[in-house]
């Protein structure tokens, strides 16, 4: 989730699980957008995933990667799985790219799209393996908790890309939003809860980043989802 912070921007239909935070880019980050972007952009004319990387293999969705730093180095893990990152604010976009460029990763693709139009417009039906939400914007205010990426229209459009037995793996650190997950989540007739009725799940596979270790600092909970597609 990004530190910047910025008003939030209107549109009709659904609400934005988001708002811009441009924030300040740095050299390289510029850099990145400009000579990366272009070749490492995912594509939204709706082609099968294995036309866009060049061959068949394991599909990662990560919706709103934040800096990358955790998506950088899991695509680093697992080369022979291929990563598509959702993620709004360019400098996170500019830092993966970077990552991407440093450690040689032809398995990442990435769209600065808002995350509920790339469901509808780029992905097949049933072309994802694995679809990770980690520590989404919790829109602590009450009259927010609609913007909250987990909610039942969101759901669906994520089930849709979902094969089936396909696992979405979440984690939040404010427990009033996990609460809301396991809630929405068990309710929802697409997904099954891995672990048992409302049971959380252990920690996914992914590195502490930034973001995690404040969050501990504060003395904040890590809870972790996982659902599978039925």
């Amino acid at each position: 989730m990004s530190v910047f912070a910025d008003k939030p921007v209107h549109q009709p239909g659904p609400p934005r699980t988001y708002v811009r935070r441009e924030g300040r880019l740095t050299d390289g980050q510029k850099r990145a957008l400009s000579e990366l972007l272009p070749q490492f952009t995912y594509p939204e004319d709706g082609r099968a995933p294995g036309e866009v990387f060049g061959r068949e293999a394991p599909r990662v969705l990560e919706i709103g990667f934040g800096n990358g730093e955790s998506l950088a180095a899991q695509a680093g893990k697992h080369r022979d799985q291929d990563f598509i990152g959702l993620e709004v604010h360019r400098p996170g976009v500019g830092y993966l790219l970077q990552a991407v460029e440093a450690d040689k990763l032809s398995n990442v693709r990435v769209s600065s799209s808002d995350a509920l139009l790339f469901l509808d417009q780029a992905l097949p039906q049933a072309s994802i393996d694995r679809v990770q939400v980690f520590f989404p914007d919790p829109w602590p205010k009450k009259r927010h908790h609609k913007r909250r990426i987990v909610r039942p229209d969101a759901l669906d459009k994520i089930a849709r890309v979902m094969k089936p037995g396909a696992v979405l793996a979440l984690a939040t650190d404010w427990d009033n939003y996990a609460e809301q997950m396991m809630e929405v989540l068990s309710a929802h007739p697409a997904f099954e809860n891995c672990h048992g009725d409302a049971q959380f799940a252990p920690r996914a596979e992914r590195i502490v980043t930034r973001f995690e270790r404040r969050a501990h600092r504060l003395g904040h909970t890590i809870h972790d989802l996982a659902f599978s597609r039925r």
